[in-house]
């Protein structure tokens, strides 16, 4: 009689019953249908085909895009005493032959491999060979030509279908707003397959966005609520990587660079040290990210603003894998929009695309300027109603104030108007406040009818107040003109006195948050049990150490903490903890409880 996944779930992996719609996913696909998985990151999708293949014939066949992400399972899986090997470009000729022997032979429960090698001809007729117990295709949004991750291979993933039709095929992701999830179906041809959409909220993770004024005094505040725990720091380039993680080195930070034109072995040495060593800050572009399995990111902050809903949805996704209290930080302000903006018309793509391109940066811009919950406007653009305000976001926690700015919106429209449709807003603020400038005596612009009547307003709300203009389409950026600001359509109300403006009003800076001082992992612990967690802590560090895998593949805190709590001192009670499965506890068991017997 076969194993029942519930059984298998706790046997193997230590966890007393699945969570969500992970058991229905899991008997459908076992059952030999095909599933189109949706479901946030830690919300458990690994456990969706990772199960299934335990529990049926063959070996279960995982296409991953990066060699990272794969690695990381594997380490996992191996933990638990699952038969899994990958199949890349770090395996020599000997170690690579080794692992098609295995799959062969059947002595693999999973074999994980990058699109490249699976579409290879060596590689399907190798695949002809084996028993295949299904076939998941992770990170299946890069099927997405209009998606921030796409890679052309997974458009011929297809072969799957047309070859073996009759193993099931589970694609999963956790960034797919309505039009990516109807492409994914269209392009694997999963048209016909039952589709699994969970909510996309990520509970844990407090969104808060704040207008940049002095951009790296304002990232050292929020990390100075972040010291000793890891995090991603993003910025727009390479440069700006650079000389980020230089200065919070220099401000006694662990800060490691990542971008793609840094050398191979520097960047593969600096995402070791991000996922083994504790405390380490990535300041990367978006290079850096998808598919890093560290659960415990405490934060994720954005230094410029992203391109899109979708891409900062998953960026902010990297944090708090493990559901622990992380937060997602945003820091922007005008010359982000001028310069997103400017790079979509200079490209070189067709017309369709930068259409496209220009919406999800408004949708983007929508979301920093509402007034909103930040959650419930988040899962609005992936189609997904929030019923009521989170409470875990910086507009419920802090509500923004809202203010009549017909009449500056009027000034500053007439501004640009007057001065040629050709500046940008620092010239546009000194006209309105009256500047004495050698640029404004230049142009004569002191002669303007607008020059001075601004002086109401500091250059900080002016600032503001051109920043919600082109966000709100009242003005554009004139990419041509070195991001000069133009006048559209919609302005012509305003200016003609028949349209009210209310905006956001600009805080002086909000004050920071009290954090719970626990410890560095970020992980809330109870006073009494901190000492015995702490003790954890160093034991899981050494074996990592010793095994040479970074310390979340052993144990997640949270699984330290339960130990900590209920001080199990035998076997038996260590077996009734939420994560120790068999293999864990026959591996690591004695040392656990050799260790809480030594607290008392």
């Amino acid at each position: 009689m076969q194993e029942s996944p519930q059984a298998l779930l706790h046997r193997v992996f230590g966890h007393a019953g699945f969570r969500g719609p992970q058991q229905a996913i899991i008997e459908h696909i076992t059952a030999g249908n095909d599933a189109l998985v949706l479901m946030p990151t830690g919300g458990g999708k690994s456990l969706c085909y990772q199960v299934p293949a335990l529990l049926r014939d063959g070996t279960g066949i995982v296409i991953s895009p990066l060699i990272a992400l794969m690695q990381d399972q594997v380490e996992a899986l191996r933990q638990v005493g699952v038969r899994a090997e990958f199949l890349n470009s770090t395996l020599d000729a000997e170690s690579a032959a080794r692992v098609e022997r295995a799959l062969l032979e059947g002595e693999l429960d999973l074999l994980y491999v990058a699109p490249e090698r699976l579409l290879t001809p060596r590689f399907l007729s190798l695949l002809e060979r084996a028993r295949i117990a299904l076939f998941a295709i992770d990170e299946a949004h890069c099927v997405s030509q209009w998606g921030h991750d796409f890679r052309r291979e997974y458009r011929e993933l297809t072969v799957l279908h047309e070859r073996w039709p009759e193993v099931p095929r589970i694609a999963l992701t956790a960034t797919a707003d309505p039009p990516t999830q109807r492409e994914i179906a269209e392009r694997l041809q999963l048209d016909d397959a039952r589709r699994f959409v969970s909510s996309f909220d990520r509970p844990n993770i407090r969104y808060v966005v704040v207008q940049k004024d002095n951009g790296r005094r304002q990232l050292l505040d929020f990390l100075g609520t972040h010291r000793d725990e890891a995090g991603i720091v993003y910025c727009l380039s390479r440069k700006k990587v650079e000389q980020t993680a230089e200065f919070l080195c220099d401000q006694g930070f662990k800060a490691l660079p990542y971008h793609a034109g840094l050398d191979a072995k520097v960047r593969a040495d600096n995402q070791r040290r991000f996922l083994r060593e504790d405390g380490v800050v990535m300041v990367a572009t978006i290079a850096f990210g998808m598919g890093i399995d560290k659960p415990d990111v405490r934060f994720v902050a954005h230094t410029d603003l992203p391109k899109s809903l979708e891409g900062y949805y998953q960026e902010t996704g990297r944090a708090g894998r493990d559901g622990e209290p992380a937060e997602a930080w945003l820091c922007y302000g005008l010359g982000d929009m001028v310069l997103l903006k400017q790079m979509i018309e200079q490209s070189e793509a067709g017309e369709e695309r930068k259409q496209l391109e220009r919406r999800k940066l408004d949708q983007l811009l929508g979301y920093c300027e509402s007034m909103q919950c930040r959650r419930q406007v988040l899962l609005a653009g992936f189609g997904e109603t929030y019923p009521q305000p989170c409470g875990n976001c910086d507009n419920c926690l802090q509500p923004a104030a809202s203010w009549d700015a017909t009449q500056a919106a009027r000034k500053a429209l007439s501004c640009v108007y007057r001065t040629g449709q050709r500046f940008g807003a620092v010239h546009l603020i000194d006209v309105l406040r009256g500047s004495e400038s050698e640029r404004i005596q230049q142009f004569g612009h002191h002669q303007l009818s607008t020059y001075g009547i601004g002086k109401d307003l500091d250059a900080k709300a002016w600032r503001g107040v051109f920043r919600q203009l082109v966000a709100s389409g009242l003005l554009e950026v004139d990419a041509e003109a070195f991001g000069g600001l133009r006048l559209t359509d919609a302005s012509r109300t305003v200016l003609a006195g028949q349209q009210q403006v209310v905006l956001r009003k600009e805080l002086p800076g909000k004050a920071k948050r009290e954090r719970d001082r626990g410890p560095r992992s970020g992980v809330p612990v109870q006073a009494q049990d901190l000492p015995l967690f702490t003790a954890l802590r160093d034991l899981r560090a050494q074996l990592a150490r010793e095994q040479n895998v970074p310390a979340y593949v052993i144990f997640h805190d949270s699984t330290l903490r339960n130990i900590a709590e209920q001080r199990p001192d035998t076997l038996d009670a260590l077996a009734r903890v939420g994560g120790i499965g068999g293999a864990k506890l026959a591996r690591y068991g004695e040392q656990l409880v050799q260790a809480v017997r030594a607290a008392g």
